[in-house]
Formats: structure tokens, C-alpha cells, sequence
């Protein structure tokens, strides 16, 4: 899409691309108050334990995996979504079909609005 403020989850054309870490890479969609990420994770693929304070929300969009989340661990699938508060360790683990979550940051994280590599943890 061409359109300032439109854009498509099958192309993510103008994403901010980050390498979280091997096999885990997002694409960033940054607002004035909130920001989208769609993270695609390889089969198999984990991030790191690691917490912010932004509040975040996912959505499962495709495949399944587990959420490691404080100290549980929940397995999902395509169609759940979850909140985590601010400052709540947590990362994903995808299942051996991979898995595609779109993050929901408020307000946005300022280390993600620009390319980089890691989850630029606190």
C-alpha cells in the first residue's frame, strides 16, 4: 500500500525490521501512542526471558508455541491473546510448525523505532 498510515500483515511493507534473536525477527509499526509488531518465529525458535515497562498485548495470528510469562508457561495457538503487564519477564517458544504474533506496546518503545537486533531488554 502506498497510503501514509496503511499497511498489510501479508507484506509488512514500511516495517522498522529487528532481529530479536535467531529464527525471531519483527516487524515494527510505530504510532504517537501505541505501537504494532508482527514477530515471526521459525520452528522451534526462542526468544530470551526479558521485560520492559511498556504494557503489551499479543495476538496469536498463526501456528502455536508456549508463552513464558512470570512464572508460568501457556501454551497457544492461533486465535489466543494475552496481556502482559509492564515489567513481567517474558519471551515465546514456537512449536515445530513456527508461529506469527502481533504485539500491541503502549505506549511505544523507544528503542524499537529504528532497525536493530535484540529485544533491547531493561
Amino acid at each position: 500500500m502506498a497510503e501514509e498510515n496503511f499497511f498489510n500483515i501479508d507484506t509488512l511493507e514500511n516495517g522498522i525490521e529487528r532481529a530479536l534473536a535467531p529464527g525471531l525477527r519483527a516487524t515494527i509499526f510505530p504510532g504517537d501512542q501505541a505501537m504494532l509488531s508482527v514477530v515471526v518465529l521459525e520452528p522451534g525458535a526462542k526468544g530470551e526471558m526479558h521485560h520492559h515497562p511498556e504494557e503489551q498485548w499479543g495476538y496469536c495470528l498463526e501456528g502455536a508455541g508456549l508463552r513464558y510469562q512470570g512464572d508460568k508457561i501457556i501454551p497457544i495457538k492461533a486465535g489466543d491473546f494475552w496481556r502482559t503487564p509492564g515489567g513481567v519477564p517474558h519471551t515465546m517458544e514456537a512449536s515445530e510448525e513456527g508461529l506469527k504474533v502481533l504485539d500491541i506496546f503502549a505506549p511505544p518503545r523507544e528503542a524499537y523505532r529504528k532497525p536493530g537486533e535484540g529485544f533491547a531488554a531493561y
